[in-house]
């Protein structure tokens, strides 16, 4: 299978070196500004890149019918256009604001603790997460999905969240429920950024001969994964 990856940063160097693990062979290395034709001949292509040109990456890779997978976060405001642009193309696309699958995982977990205390009033809930200083989004893409979540779960009392950005830390997320009686804690810790390219390798990989856009859950969990 031909990969292209777009977006040659940290990310996209550690995509390219698990790539033959996953059957990939690595055909274009398209950083900023570079020619996006490249990627024409592939089976699938990575994009992790800024949230400022996401879309319009999506859109061009839409446009060649390479079907892409998204590890950008701060985009998805946007993401009606992209899908959009994916539709009419007939391409496919998945997206995610995190690509790890102990992530999703994670956040299956954090859903049903919220299920399970929604009517607990005495539990009040926090969500906090740190990531390295130079990540561009704040909250992180993952937060306000942990958040979405436990509003599915049925949590509609306050959730106290914040942000830390500090030093080369990969990220961490944690969701707490507190009572005077008691505290619970749930936590996922990324050691490294191998967990994210290992997810989008997976999702490159499932991707071939679909079309729509999917969310990584999807990919992970099936069609109900997504909800």
């Amino acid at each position: 299978m031909k990969l292209a990856i777009v977006g040659y940063g940290r990310m996209g160097r550690m995509v390219e070196a698990l790539a033959p693990a996953y059957g990939f062979e690595v055909i274009a290395r398209i950083d900023e500004g570079g020619d996006l034709g490249q990627a024409a001949p592939a089976d699938a292509a990575i994009e992790f890149t800024t949230p400022e040109a996401a879309l319009t990456n999506i859109e061009a890779l839409a446009a060649l019918r390479v079907p892409i997978v998204c590890g950008t976060t701060g985009w998805f405001q946007r993401l009606e256009a992209a899908r959009s642009a994916v539709e009419r193309t007939g391409g496919a696309l998945v997206y995610s604001p995190n690509f790890s699958v102990g992530v999703h995982v994670f956040a299956r977990l954090t859903e049903l603790a919220a299920s399970l205390l929604k009517d607990e009033s005495e539990y009040e809930a926090w969500a906090w997460e740190i990531h390295h200083s130079k990540k561009k989004d704040a909250p992180s893409g993952t937060l306000l999905k942990l958040l979405e979540v436990m509003r599915a779960g049925g949590y509609a009392r306050a959730i106290d969240s914040s942000s830390s950005r500090a030093g080369a830390h990969p990220g961490t997320h944690e969701i707490g429920f507190d009572s005077a009686s008691d505290t619970i804690t749930l936590r996922h810790a990324a050691r490294s950024r191998e967990g994210f390219a290992r997810g989008a390798l997976r999702a490159a990989q499932w991707i071939r001969g679909k079309t729509g856009v999917y969310e990584f859950s999807e990919v992970l969990f099936g069609a109900e994964g997504g909800k």
